[in-house]
């Protein structure tokens, strides 16, 4: 790739989020010359190993509207549930993949079963609740109401929940579609990774490339999901969150025994923010999810502690059956966290360079409304500041809730996961010994931060339990956003 190739503006970030912003872009702003960057394979990218549930509701905890910025990520949701159908029948039209919603799921089934603690109790009340409060259509309805679940006699549902508007679509037809519609308005792609941003004097100038080439443009938008974090160097130590790698594993099998499932089902997210999932495809084609652990850096290869547990859960508690099925493709992905669990979405104080970024689980689903507010942005029709205030890149960690809320928060998701993963305790004790355990290890954690602020269950899990998350980096970070944002925090 030579120096002195120029572009109006230039996407940074070939998954979902980045094209449809490309796609509505170069639709709506037809003389702007348009590049998208990105690794055609795509290797460890959200978009291509995602379930892509459309899910508002069935996303729902118990955190979901308790604060203005958890209210406010709830509304972009709500937002996308309602533009997914006219949003797949403008891109059945402009890319020509009539068939890009062959695999369209109506409908999706939550689940509350004894396979977990009591969080599971928690969250399926806050989203029963939700439903009331908002109107949106549900029935309760019985276990045997659900076509295709058969778990173990130990895993039965208390209690099923349908979601008529909810549902999914394969997300690597709609990646395939959004791309092909794109090229159709002109939009250029370049098969490279970025190695940095190029910044004169307070304004951005272009990206590096790997390969030592480089690219001009007006406006540079880093839409990379969990890629995006090794790219904001540019912008002040402390200045934004903290991103990390969500690594999730999903299996593609082939049903070959039992009736198999006809819409998504799944339970209430669980510790570690993920709620075991099963979405058909068609064909007898299923995808299995359910696993969720942050990294510092995005992985590429599943591993075989977490694809163990996934089939292990699938099988006990959505349909025995799924022991017979075929496998037909291991999938791993990462989803941008960041440290405050909220999105990274506005303009950034180098002219020039726009964020988005920090979409956790919500990326796919709300991919068609953040691209036509950031395109609302880039054309001067509507304001990021203004539409999502909470999210601006350039803010100090959103807190919600206290260190010491923190620390009771994740011993209670640690002894729900050690349930769900088959917990045997002697008759002469009770799972208040693991919540001891649990809260020691996140107080020594704490003990060291000069700092601190409430970090989610998952924060302290890959900090706390593993090196995925290395202490230093996180105290590092806490310790720059304190004195770059003078103590700052809100709710």
């Amino acid at each position: 790739m030579g120096v002195g190739q120029e572009f109006d503006v230039v996407i940074v970030g070939n998954g979902v989020i980045g094209l449809s912003i490309a796609y509505q872009l170069a639709k709506r702003a037809p003389d702007q010359r348009i590049a998208v960057i990105g690794p055609q394979q795509r290797a460890g990218a959200a978009s291509m190993a995602a379930g892509a549930m459309l899910n508002t509701f069935g996303e729902i905890t118990k955190y979901t509207l308790l604060s203005p910025a958890s209210q406010a990520k709830f509304q972009l949701c709500r937002e996308a549930l309602d533009a997914w159908p006219a949003w797949l029948a403008e891109l059945k039209d402009d890319s020509g993949h009539q068939r890009v919603d062959a695999s369209l799921s109506s409908g999706t089934t939550v689940l509350l079963n004894a396979k977990s603690g009591h969080l599971d109790d928690e969250n399926f009340a806050a989203l029963v609740a939700a439903v009331d409060k908002f109107g949106e259509p549900h029935e309760e309805i019985g276990a045997e109401d659900v076509p295709g679940l058969d778990p173990l006699a130990e895993a039965r549902p208390l209690r099923a929940l349908h979601l008529p508007r909810e549902g999914a679509i394969d997300s690597r037809a709609v990646v395939a579609a959004l791309a092909d519609a794109a090229a159709r308005f002109g939009v250029r792609f370049i098969d490279a990774e970025i190695d940095g941003v190029q910044v004169t004097a307070g304004r951005v100038t272009g990206v590096r490339l790997g390969d030592g080439g480089s690219l001009t443009g007006g406006t540079i938008l880093l839409a990379a999901g969990a890629f995006t974090g090794r790219l904001l160097d540019c912008l002040e130590p402390g200045s934004v969150p903290a991103m990390f790698a969500g690594k999730g594993i999903a299996v593609q099998t082939v049903r070959r025994a039992g009736p198999g499932f006809q819409h998504v089902v799944r339970t209430p997210n669980r510790s570690g923010s993920c709620g075991l999932h099963l979405i058909p495809l068609g064909d007898g084609v299923e995808y299995l999810g359910a696993t969720n652990l942050l990294f510092d850096d995005p992985a590429t290869v599943p591993d075989v502690g977490m694809s163990e547990f996934l089939v292990q859960v699938a099988r006990e508690q959505l349909d025995h059956k799924i022991f017979y099925a075929d496998v037909q493709q291991w999938l791993v992905g990462n989803r941008p966290v960041a440290l405050d669990g909220f999105p990274l979405i506005g303009r950034t104080s180098v002219d020039g360079l726009l964020v988005v970024t920090g979409t956790y689980r919500d990326g796919f689903h709300c991919s068609p409304v953040i691209a036509r507010l950031v395109v609302d942005d880039l054309l001067g029709a509507g304001s990021l500041a203004e539409a999502l205030p909470h999210f601006a890149p350039e803010r100090a960690p959103i807190e919600s809730m206290t260190p010491e809320e923190a620390i009771k928060e994740f011993a209670f998701h640690g002894v729900s996961a050690s349930i769900e993963a088959g917990l045997r305790l002697p008759s002469h004790t009770d799972t208040s010994v693991l919540e001891v355990f649990y809260r020691q290890a996140a107080q020594r954690f704490y003990d060291i931060v000069p700092h601190p602020i409430g970090l989610s269950p998952e924060v302290l899990l890959g900090t706390v339990f593993s090196e995925n998350l290395p202490e230093h980096r996180i105290v590092r970070y806490l310790d720059a956003a304190y004195r770059h944002h003078a103590g700052a925090g809100r709710r």
